[in-house]
């Protein structure tokens, strides 16, 4: 009897407040990706504590971490909100137009500058109603371990080999060359692979943990590295890095081109014979049979192919 009348005091958007506080291991933070004034939030803490008979979030430090406890709700309270938009979602069909799902999307422009502004806009145009969240790909954010949370709904990048157990689908693939300056040496005598590799290499930062990047990755393969003098999280800003320097950035052509009229580069061929780069996107079994995330994900592989035709 006590724990079928603890079970009547909980609802599906306490459920949404225990994860979003874990998760982000913050109230305040917690607050602003719910929409709700912080007060709200302490006040249902307050009550998921009781309920839980756990402190749930403790301070550490200058934050604050899970409890035990704490951790062990991570995951069920997932699956509760999941399974919910699921159950509802799939129950009245997914109409975009009346929708009011929050897409998030994990992603780095590295496909082609226009691809995340256009997926947004388009997003907006065909479900006004809907939110978006795009979360950059980063060393300190594990897209594996998130996909399998639910915390976001898709994963766009590039990898030689895509995880097994996850979904993936082809966006398309592309050509390795290389951008530099206008005045890059290379520009005018060309360059052999020794000199390339000799050269000062601009990269980005990793996207996961323990990531080299698939031009890395390759040439470690082939017992090569090349000499990277400079990283950026922000691959929108490296071609003008190249362009007022001696920095050579090695990536996919259609990426390269966007810039060629715009900034003082050129493209190169590159020495090395690298596969063709291939984008994906990735999603897990849990939002597989989803409408929205299906729906997410056609607006996804339409963009990159509208994007391949230009």
């Amino acid at each position: 009897m006590r724990d079928q009348a603890l079970f009547d005091k909980i609802d599906l958007h306490l459920i949404r407040v225990l994860h979003t506080v874990l998760t982000e291991r913050s109230v305040s933070r917690a607050a602003l990706r719910l929409g709700m004034h912080q007060p709200a939030v302490s006040a249902a803490l307050k009550r998921l504590r009781e309920l839980a008979g756990d402190p749930i979030l403790v301070r550490s430090g200058a934050g604050m971490v899970p409890t035990d406890a704490g951790l062990r709700m991570v995951e069920p309270s997932a699956s509760i909100l999941r399974a919910a938009q699921v159950l509802f979602s799939d129950a009245r069909g997914f109409d975009p137009r009346t929708a009011d799902t929050t897409f998030r999307v994990g992603a780095s422009d590295y496909l082609d500058p226009l691809f995340l502004p256009q997926l947004v806009a388009q997003i907006k145009a065909q479900a006004p109603l809907c939110q978006i969240e795009i979360l950059a790909l980063s060393g300190h954010w594990d897209y594996h371990f998130q996909l399998g949370q639910g915390d976001v709904d898709v994963v766009v990048g590039n990898w030689l080999q895509p995880p097994q157990d996850l979904h993936r689908g082809e966006l398309f693939s592309d050509d390795v060359v290389c951008l530099v300056g206008k005045e890059h040496p290379a520009v005018r005598r060309g360059w052999s692979t020794e000199d390339w590799l000799a050269a000062e290499h601009i990269a980005p930062t990793p996207t996961h943990p323990g990531a080299r990047g698939v031009i890395d990755e390759h040439l470690a393969g082939l017992g090569l590295a090349r000499k990277i003098t400079a990283r950026c999280p922000h691959f929108g800003l490296i071609p003008a890095m190249v362009a007022s320097s001696l920095l050579v950035l090695t990536t996919g052509r259609q990426y390269c081109e966007r810039f060629t009229g715009q900034l003082p580069v050129t493209i190169l061929p590159c020495p090395v014979d690298f596969p063709r780069l291939t984008y994906y996107q990735l999603w897990h079994e849990r939002t597989h049979a989803s409408a929205s995330a299906r729906w997410l994900r056609e607006r996804v592989k339409g963009v990159a192919a509208a994007l391949r035709k230009d």
